[in-house]
């Protein structure tokens, strides 16, 4: 990674209380440690989703896994030794007949295909922490001449495989459309009402708009939904593009910082969207993080009346493939990530089905092949991968006054900040983050301090 002079920067929040478990849907048993991040590089991230933690948006979370109700395990997959399974070439045909024919299949997706995102996190989010706005500071990153975080937008042509990647067919317009007869003369249009246009040009009309105004938008804070009238800010049904696009001028939901370097891939390191077109139309996004070892899916938003062909699934073969072509630009970058492995909820099992795959271990954060993780699961939720019982944590805290924290806009050690502070002790909860995170990010993300 090239040198980069900008700091992670979080609020750790701790993890006592229980809430509600968007899997088995126990309303206390859902136990994570919780932190918000106000900044976050790259590196940062990549080496905290490698010990188990996870993003939604900036709030970072772990789950404690011998306490939750549902335990979730990292899981990676090996794209480049990575088979198809008969379920996963069966969705390929399915989008290659629909996208020749223009054949919607009948019915929900295949079974053991759940129709939601491959990298849904139902479980953890920062809403479920129930913490008020004000809990969460407002940091001026100017102070430590931090570069904006930019928010890059791929479209999803770019990640077309190769003839030796995973075949699938062009995304393209679909053929065969049946003509619609042409309507009988009516009395004409009435002319004291302006002239009828396509849904199509309006919609043209209104993502250029869209677009306009958000490139006309100064700093990653401003958001496009203040300069909408207050009716259209309630819960009502959004057009997919309206979702998309404020979730790209909202760089909140991409906390990554982007950034570049001379061996890693064209396009950078950072918080992606790759869209899914048909005919004009958007019908799909996949939410990805470009990391210096991995592709790491957040999650996959659809529209509903595509949600028969799987979606879920497709994109995560497309996300595969695109992380074959990103290893042979950067070899490093190798695996991906498609979030957590619930063995006790059977509708999550689906991940454990793209080989070869592995889990993190939650004591020794190594690498074990889900071959070998699967037997311990099936006769308890909780189970430590690594079979050497002597091999623990290599990242454990050693040194907590090494730990960076950022204490009045200044940066400084654990220890110097500790002769500062006065009052009461908060040693206990800087060890339990430093714990989590590990000695070397302990070191480098500053730990925010009131």
């Amino acid at each position: 990674m090239a040198a980069n002079s900008s700091y992670s920067i979080v609020e750790y929040f701790g993890g006592d209380d229980g809430y509600r478990c968007g899997y088995c849907k126990n309303e206390k048993g859902n136990f994570s440690h919780g932190m918000w991040s106000h900044a976050m590089t790259v590196q940062d991230y990549q080496d905290l989703i490698d010990r188990g933690w996870r993003r939604s948006g900036k709030y970072v979370y772990k789950p404690i896994l011998n306490k939750t109700c549902c335990p979730q395990y990292t899981i990676r997959c090996d794209p480049v030794k990575f088979q198809p399974s008969k379920s996963h070439k069966k969705i390929l045909k399915k989008m290659n007949k629909f996208l020749s024919k223009g054949e919607l299949p009948k019915g929900p997706g295949e079974p053991g295909e759940p129709m939601d995102s491959v990298c849904e996190e139902s479980g953890a989010r920062e809403p479920s922490i129930k913490m008020p706005k004000s809990a969460i500071t407002d940091i001026p990153k100017e102070a430590l001449e931090c570069p904006a975080i930019t928010v890059v937008k791929r479209n999803e042509a770019d990640t077309t495989p190769t003839g030796s990647e995973l075949s699938r067919g062009d995304p393209g317009s679909v053929s065969d459309r049946k003509t619609t007869p042409a309507p009988k003369p009516g009395k004409g249009s009435d002319p004291n009402r302006p002239p009828c246009r396509k849904a199509k040009d309006l919609r043209k009309e209104r993502r250029h708009q869209k677009e306009q105004l958000k490139h006309s938008i100064v700093g990653v804070s401003a958001t496009l939904t203040t300069s909408y009238p207050p009716s259209t800010l309630t819960n009502q049904p959004k057009a997919l593009e309206d979702f998309l696009t404020e979730t790209l001028a909202d760089s909140s939901s991409h906390c990554l910082e982007a950034t570049y370097s001379a061996d890693g891939p064209e396009m950078g390191y950072g918080s992606f969207h790759q869209q899914y077109w048909l005919d004009g139309q958007i019908v799909a996004v996949g939410v990805i993080d470009i990391l210096p070892t991995c592709v790491s899916s957040v999650y996959l938003y659809y529209h509903p009346d595509f949600a028969s062909l799987s979606l879920g699934s497709y994109s995560a073969l497309r996300e595969i493939a695109f992380t074959r072509k990103l290893h042979k630009q950067s070899p490093k970058l190798s695996h991906y990530y498609l979030g957590f492995y619930i063995h006790s909820c059977p509708k999550m099992r689906y991940k454990g089905q793209y080989r070869p795959s592995d889990l993190l271990c939650p004591e020794s954060y190594v690498w074990v092949p889900i071959e070998q993780c699967l037997p311990h699961l099936e006769s308890s939720r909780y189970a430590r991968f690594n079979p050497n019982l002597d091999e623990g944590d290599a990242q454990v805290l050693k040194d907590v006054g090494r730990i960076l924290v950022l204490h009045r806009r200044t940066v400084m050690p654990y220890k110097v900040y500790s002769r500062k502070r006065k009052g009461s002790s908060d040693e206990t909860e800087v060890r339990e983050f430093a714990s989590l995170v590990g000695q070397n990010c302990a070191e480098r993300i500053l730990l925010y301090r009131a």
